[in-house]
């Protein structure tokens, strides 16, 4: 590398393995070494640890891989990049294997220099690719990433990522293969759900979908009309479509009435349409209804399911019928076809075709999905992001200061007063009226209920001096110091909700929303943004809860104050991303939210500050 490097290359693959990946300590400071010499002479590195790289539109093939021999390349509009050397061939042999060509099979390695995440940037940049697909074992550079989904977002090019490492046995194997480091998971998805990027559970939903999305089509809704002739193949479709939040469209009367006319007596002409085995006896009838269902505004995709053709069948007509019907609609058509033969006949007028209704409604779903996504960010042009600041030691804020530094940020926190006496305490308890809570405040305890240091429901002064007596003694007990005892006025709301944030090392700040209360350690119930975001992102977020229903009402419930709770959010967000704030990390349980236009505020807060 320092030869090519002195020589004047100004790019080199490097295959060798043996680096970080093996040797947290040894084999990085080889990585750097071979990094510092390539930009002392701006040169760049692929690898080390990578199996190269091959671009089928050049013919720049640096790879050593056998997958171009056992499925010979075409190219095509489709992109992998990987970190992984068989994530970037695999996913190609599936495609290859469908018919679908493949322009880019690049993979970064240990991502010593130049990272999956920037040469995406830079493939997403080829005008005559459809779709991007991404395998990545760890995130070092979202801003590249982020980069990538901007670039990709202007081309209206969808961009599928598969993150591995979604469990600690993951992220364990993760860390030996490519030396990669861990990011927390749903802190992953959100970042993909902000950038419009579809995350792919495995490697084959990372491909299942690839013929749709290079069809061309616009979604406009995800109403589903199938047809079969089968029975059993409509009620399974239904099914799969219901499961996926896919709801079956209700054909207009007219509509159903034109396909009585054309149908036996004894198919159906509701959605599912059956037409039954009576197409053995009359191949005409698929030319005959597809242009009636062509025409009913209902349907936003359709299904196709041939369980049984062949000798008999005019298979051929069924295609092209197919394929005119889906050219007429312009909408997205999938086709579930068990037989190889049939099916082929079907991929040779250009329909996606699945061995099965379940796997062509996911990959339909799939579809749909994304494009949902995509248009959900389609407003944020501003996708880049600039790095976090490193965060270092930090301290814990006692409850009267993360209090006021929040109240200070905007959020709505509880009337109370901090007292260093009982007499203070007393007072405070004249002054706010009762009932109140007293809290023991110590700048060493987190979770007060576990040190019995709450008190609730006070109403008179011999009881408040009681518990402020209570509150010094526990702390003395526990070797916690002692800042005082929080008296508080005693709040109604209608439900308990709580929310997080911390600055994470890669993705810079996020914030946690969701249920609050005492379980909220037991029974999570959370969704995670990426800073910045907007009151309709937490909007959406809240809506992704199990306890959504009950932010609108349920069995004559009125609706809570979900703006105001948006508002608390906010605010801390912008507290979160402020550079003078040295808040790194904290947590507001619970935020108590009143019915809508009665607001909402925090009755306790733990706030986390870097020293200094």
């Amino acid at each position: 590398v320092e030869q090519c490097a002195e020589r004047g290359v100004k790019a080199v693959v490097v295959m060798t393995s043996g680096f970080g990946e093996t040797d947290p300590v040894a084999g990085k400071a080889k990585e750097k070494r071979m990094r510092d010499a390539a930009h002392a002479r701006g040169m760049r590195v692929i690898g080390p640890n990578t199996q190269g790289l091959a671009n089928f539109g050049s013919g720049a093939i640096l790879s050593f891989s056998t997958m171009y021999i056992e499925a010979p390349p075409m190219d095509g509009p489709v992109a992998v990049v990987s970190q992984s050397g068989a994530m970037s061939v695999v996913p190609y042999g599936l495609l290859r294997s469908r018919g679908i060509g493949v322009r880019h099979s690049h993979a970064t390695g240990n991502d010593s220099d130049v990272t999956a995440a920037e040469l995406a940037s830079v493939v997403a940049e080829d005008p005559d690719l459809k779709l991007l697909l991404l395998y990545l074992e760890s995130i070092s550079d979202p801003y590249f990433l982020a980069e990538t989904a901007r670039i990709a977002h202007a081309r209206n090019l969808p961009v599928i990522a598969l993150k591995s490492g979604r469990t600690a046995a993951g992220q364990e194997a993760a860390r030996s293969h490519t030396g990669a480091l861990a990011n927390e998971d749903r802190v992953v998805d959100a970042f993909f759900a902000k950038h419009g990027i579809w995350r792919a559970r495995d490697t084959a939903e990372l491909v299942a979908s690839a013929e749709l999305y290079l069809k061309g089509w616009k979604p406009a809704g995800r109403r589903l009309v199938a047809i079969s002739n089968s029975g059993a193949v409509c009620v399974m479709s239904a099914d799969a479509a219901t499961s996926v939040g896919m709801p079956m469209a209700k054909l207009a009367d007219e509509t159903r009435s034109e396909l009585a006319k054309i149908l036996p007596g004894f198919a159906t002409t509701t959605n599912p349409v059956d037409i039954t085995a009576a197409l053995l006896s009359n191949s005409a009838l698929f030319s005959q209804i597809l242009p009636v269902i062509a025409r009913d505004a209902a349907a936003d995709a359709f299904l196709i399911g041939i369980p049984v053709a062949g000798q008999g069948y005019d298979v051929d007509a069924f295609a092209r019928d197919s394929a005119d019907f889906a050219r007429a609609t312009g909408k997205p058509l999938v086709a579930a076809i068990p037989q190889p033969n049939i099916g082929a006949r079907f991929k040779e007028h250009g329909l996606p075709v699945f061995a099965t209704e379940y796997e062509a409604i996911l990959a339909l779903n799939q579809f749909l999905s994304h494009y949902e996504l995509i248009e959900a960010t389609s407003g944020r042009n501003g996708a880049s992001m600039h790095a976090p600041a490193p965060v270092g030691d930090s301290a814990m804020l006692n409850e009267a200061d993360s209090l006021a530094l929040l109240q200070k940020a905007g959020v709505p926190v509880v009337g109370h007063r901090l007292c260093r006496s009982a007499d203070e305490a007393v007072a405070a308890l004249a002054e706010l009226g009762g009932p109140v809570a007293v809290k023991g405040c110590s700048a060493d305890v987190a979770h007060k209920s576990e040190l019995g240091l709450v008190r609730l429901g006070l109403n008179d002064a011999q009881a408040v001096r009681a518990a402020f007596g209570d509150m010094q003694a526990s702390l003395k007990k526990h070797g916690a110091r002692f800042d005082g005892a929080i008296v508080a006025k005693m709040a109604r709301g209608r439900r308990e909700l709580m929310i997080g944030a911390r600055v994470d090392p890669v993705f810079g700040p996020v914030v946690l929303l969701g249920d609050g209360g005492k379980y909220v350690e037991a029974m999570p119930d959370v969704q995670v943004l990426i800073s910045p975001f907007t009151a309709a992102d937490v909007t959406a977020a809240l809506a992704k809860l199990r306890i959504a229903p009950l932010l609108s009402g349920v069995r004559g419930e009125p609706a809570l104050d979900v703006e105001a709770f948006s508002e608390a959010a906010l605010a801390v967000c912008k507290l979160m991303m402020h550079p003078s704030s040295k808040v790194v990390n904290l947590d507001l349980n619970p935020v108590l939210v009143g019915t809508r236009g009665e607001g909402c505020v925090a009755l306790d807060a733990v706030v986390y500050t870097t020293k200094g």
